[in-house]
């Protein structure tokens, strides 16, 4: 079987793989092994299910190789976070985004997903990468040094697709560093940036109708810009 979903179709009619897999654990340090699922179908409003002339399992393998790469990234380069608190008094918004500390790049190619099954209305597969000797020290510099480790949960629509996913990630970690810097500062800052390296196993579900992302991370702090005056 090649690996990169090239016999996806005579891989599914094995059930024997199902158990397999289960059977693997998940491994997040030298060679990434992540357990990812998407939907067979479309959700009805999105674009990808009005498109007749698609295989039976382009949309789940379209979705598979836009998460996988979008989750290990976070997982080896990181990501940039700034974060504006709410502020009734000053008539400030919340404000968060985030974004990749690098471009994932051509490093995606090395991405390969083995022994995917079909269960419950979902095909799911391993996601493996190895790490490069040099992505390698980068994360023995991510836990060897002192860095705080923050965890959140965020949710996003079903009917936005893989925008959902990236919105449920993103209120996760904005659910993390809130929850943590409320411990660690007296006053509402202007402004908190820093860096963010997922962890752990991403882990992504639904509840309620909605995506749950569930994901931990090791944060460093760049800088918390106070308020000059009231």
């Amino acid at each position: 079987m090649e690996r990169r979903f090239k016999t996806l179709t005579a891989c599914f009619v094995l059930a024997a793989a199902a158990q397999l897999c289960r059977a693997q654990t998940p491994s997040v340090i030298e060679h990434i092994r992540i357990l990812l699922w998407s939907e067979t179908d479309a959700y009805p409003g999105l674009a990808d299910a009005q498109d007749v002339s698609a295989g039976v399992y382009d949309y789940p393998e379209k979705r598979l190789k836009m998460l996988a790469p979008f989750l290990i990234n976070g997982m080896v380069h990181g990501w940039n976070f700034t974060y504006t608190p709410s502020d009734t008094l000053r008539a400030v918004e919340e404000y968060f985004d985030f974004s990749d500390i690098l471009p994932f790049g051509s490093a995606e190619n090395d991405i390969t997903y083995t022994q995917p099954w079909i269960e419950d209305g979902k095909i799911s597969s391993w996601v493996e990468f190895t790490r490069t000797q040099q992505m390698l020290r980068d994360y023995d510099l991510w836990a060897s040094i002192n860095h705080p480790v923050i965890s959140g949960k965020g949710y996003g629509k079903i009917a936005d697709g893989f925008d959902g996913i990236t919105n449920g990630a993103k209120e996760a970690l904005k659910e993390a560093v809130r929850s943590y810097y409320r411990t660690k500062i007296k006053n509402k800052p202007k402004e908190i940036t820093g860096k963010v390296l997922i962890r752990n196993q991403p882990l992504i579900g639904i509840d309620a109708g909605r995506y749950m992302v569930q994901l931990d991370f090791f944060l460093e702090t760049d800088r918390i810009i106070p308020y000059t005056q009231y």
